[in-house]
């Protein structure tokens, strides 16, 4: 097995990057999910509710995170923590009161105007704790952005017996970028990911968190927002929570037991157990 694709997402439900290679630091790969897009009253906003989120581009370089989208031109915000930022209480789920750097009057009229709704890009900074929800943390295990978990790996094979599936139900096969993961693993049997507890991705070694509960944003053109019935109407069929029917899983959430190192595409992939 080996480490076909690499992701990272710079700012929460906003168009996702490729990456050649990504280093680790305690959050996760760095660069993934520091930024995120929240409501007049600190709360999260993800493609969810707003499915223009989709067609915001987000780039990082050195220094800066840059923005873009058809007809709003462009907007570059400071990609490291400001000591001079003004410090918000927001919140993802169920972590509230987190502490992030609120990114400034420009940056929040440049996203309120592309997405169509009032909102505020906040910044991880020094303030911002957050750890993984006990049920699947050690001491240490955190987490910025992400729903839960500092990573989301997903296998081609897995992809293409659910499109299988889906052709067998007379409908267009769904790309992986409808299902947001990190890591995109190659070499392994359809759903394989769902057993394993822990895993070495070329020097960084993970520990399952469960599978992860798919939601609308599966069904979400990733590039103009259109939503439809796939994937999750064939999800339903055969990849059901056994103790919540209501949910179905596709990939597996991991957090990273090695806090440092870096990952590259076409690192091998070993189950250690």
């Amino acid at each position: 097995m080996h480490l076909a694709a690499l992701h990272i997402y710079p700012v929460k439900s906003l168009r996702g990057l490729a990456v050649p290679s990504v280093g680790m630091d305690a959050l996760g790969a760095v660069g993934d999910r520091r930024f995120l897009v929240v409501d007049p009253q600190g709360v999260f906003i993800t493609q969810r509710s707003v499915a223009r989120m989709a067609q915001v581009g987000a780039a990082i370089d050195a220094s800066a995170l840059a923005l873009f989208a058809d007809g709003h031109g462009s907007l570059r915000v400071r990609r490291e923590p400001d000591p001079g930022a003004r410090l918000v209480a927001v919140r993802v789920w169920k972590s509230d009161g987190l502490r992030a750097e609120d990114c400034g009057d420009e940056a929040a009229s440049w996203l309120s105007g592309a997405l169509g709704t009032p909102c505020r890009l906040v910044r991880i900074g020094p303030a911002f704790s957050r750890p993984v929800k006990p049920a699947a943390a050690r001491p240490g295990d955190l987490v910025g952005f992400a729903d839960a978990f500092p990573f989301l790996a997903t296998s081609e094979a897995s992809l293409g017996e659910l499109n299988r599936r889906i052709g067998q139900a007379g409908a267009a096969a769904v790309p992986m970028d409808r299902f947001r993961p990190n890591l995109v693993i190659a070499g392994c049997k359809p759903f394989e990911e769902d057993s394993w507890r822990r895993i070495r991705v070329g020097p960084i070694v993970f520990r399952a968190g469960g599978p992860c509960i798919r939601c609308l944003i599966t069904t979400t053109d990733q590039l103009t927002g259109a939503r439809g019935a796939e994937p999750l109407r064939t999800l339903a069929t055969f990849r059901r929570d056994p103790d919540d029917p209501t949910s179905v899983w596709f990939g597996q959430n991991l957090v990273h037991e090695s806090k440092a190192g870096a990952l590259s595409v076409g690192d091998p992939v070993v189950v250690i157990e």
